[in-house]
């Protein structure tokens, strides 16, 4: 991948003055320099924050109101989410084309593809932050299983690059800085976890950190952070986690274990996104390009059946199964990692907008329990952080992010060197067999030049 390197600065050029007395000059050009190197980025990672406290509001709203309709009657899941599925499938196609998956996939091509006047068109912009919002939320509604935390990293890159269109002057650098702010303020918006969306957006997006980049998405981080801060509290995303504060040598091995075991795992998801062509039957492969609202009904009714025979546990994002198991409160069946894997694949496949995150680290607190089986000695809360953090990177083959997120989430400070290091092996463990996914999603739909009306392999 190339990285445009155009001199163009977030730094305001010269502004055009007027005629009027020196001092008033100086004064206006003052206060419009510092409107566009602080107040604009400040005000757009304010907004940011409100969007991302909203949108998990709005979201765990979604999938409550679909568990309250379902409640005593299950056989109405075959109606709900077939429906809404469709209903989103229709919309993303029709009107909302490139807001399909995480959104994280396209804030990498805006960041690395070739230029293409009209690639940020196509990705950003209010049409797809809607898009993005209230497709998302049709998904919620119909219990898919689908993450808002990507979908948050794209509305953020999104409503920073909006503001560019008030700068007198604009290039691609400054672009670059703005998407970069507003991926990493939205990841922070997210999870609560402002360590994790600096890193995300040095490892996962840039692959470089310059100075005046890391000034730009600090600042945005911090702003973010404040509004979520301010109006959802400080709040761990799964809670206190409760480990030993010492691992004698024999810790090693688990380690090893949850990293190979995970590694492998999020290799097999990676292939299967990638790779949907070798494995799908070929009647679904036809109705995907010639008949997709048919595809639709297919995987609604795919994914409602899988709720229904493991009574509900595939539905949603898998942060409540996550938590309760982390917190000791409730146990997962035995078959759960791999019925809310499956679940994943199948609800990613509808090409909708929907992240991968907290999905993601459900399967690792359900392989924890697999894990947990063969070291019966070691506090499942300490495998469950080893799984989360290693499913994670090994699907995103972005280690550092992926043990400093989850670090962040459970206060995990105790824990910190074995997750790094199943992290690193996981991501190894992966990369064996598929590249990082984000990357080859963002390399097979949006790098080359295609038609409006393209039809991305979703991610």
């Amino acid at each position: 991948m190339t990285t445009d390197t155009d001199d163009t600065t977030a730094e305001p050029p010269t502004l055009p003055t007027r005629r009027g007395p020196p001092w008033a000059r100086q004064v206006k050009y003052r206060l419009q320099r510092s409107f566009l190197q602080f107040g604009l980025p400040w005000g757009g990672a304010l907004i940011v924050g409100l969007v991302a406290v909203l949108y998990a509001q709005w979201s765990t709203d979604a999938y409550d109101l679909f568990l309250r309709m379902i409640a005593g009657r299950p056989w109405l899941a075959f109606l709900i989410t077939p429906a809404l599925t469709v209903l989103a499938v229709f919309l993303t196609r029709r009107w909302f084309s490139g807001s399909e998956g995480s959104g994280i996939p396209q804030v990498i091509a805006a960041l690395h593809a070739p230029p293409d006047d009209t690639l940020m068109h196509r990705l950003f912009g209010l049409r797809v932050i809607i898009g993005k919002l209230f497709v998302s939320l049709l998904g919620f509604l119909g219990g898919m299983t689908i993450g808002r935390e990507g979908p948050t990293v794209h509305l953020g890159a999104a409503i920073m690059a909006e503001t560019r269109r008030l700068y007198p002057h604009r290039g691609r650098r400054l672009e670059r800085q703005l998407l970069l702010a507003g991926a990493a303020a939205g990841l922070s918006g997210a999870f609560n976890t402002p360590l994790a969306g600096v890193i995300f957006a040095i490892e996962e997006l840039a692959r470089d950190f310059e100075s005046r980049t890391s000034g730009t998405m600090i600042t945005a981080v911090v702003f973010s952070g404040l509004t979520s801060l301010a109006l959802a509290g400080n709040y761990l995303y799964f809670g206190q986690i409760n480990v030993p504060q010492t691992f004698g040598i024999a810790f090693v091995l688990p380690v090893v274990f949850t990293a190979v075991l995970c590694g492998l795992f999020g290799a097999a998801f990676n292939w299967a996104l990638l790779r949907w062509e070798v494995w799908m039957p070929r009647p679904l492969r036809d109705w995907r390009s010639g008949k997709p609202l048919l595809y639709a009904l297919v995987i609604g009714l795919a994914v409602a059946a899988l709720g229904v025979a493991t009574g509900g546990q595939t539905w949603g994002s898998g942060y409540d199964q996550a938590r309760h198991l982390l917190e000791g409160t409730a146990e997962l069946s035995g078959y759960y990692a791999l019925a809310k894997w499956a679940a994943m694949v199948i609800s990613y496949m509808a090409g909708i907008p929907g992240g991968l995150f907290s999905p993601s680290l459900s399967i690792g607190a359900g392989l924890a329990q697999w894990a947990h089986l063969v070291f019966t000695s070691v506090p499942l809360p300490a495998l469950i952080a080893l799984c989360m953090a290693s499913y994670l990177a090994a699907v995103t083959q972005s280690p550092l992010t992926s043990f400093v997120i989850v670090m962040e989430m459970t206060n995990g400070s105790a824990m910190v060197i074995p997750m790094m290091a199943a992290a690193l092996l996981a991501a190894r463990v992966s990369a064996m067999f598929t590249p990082p996914l984000y990357e080859a999603l963002a390399e097979k739909n949006y790098f080359s030049a295609k038609p409006a009306k393209s039809k991305p392999q979703h991610g």
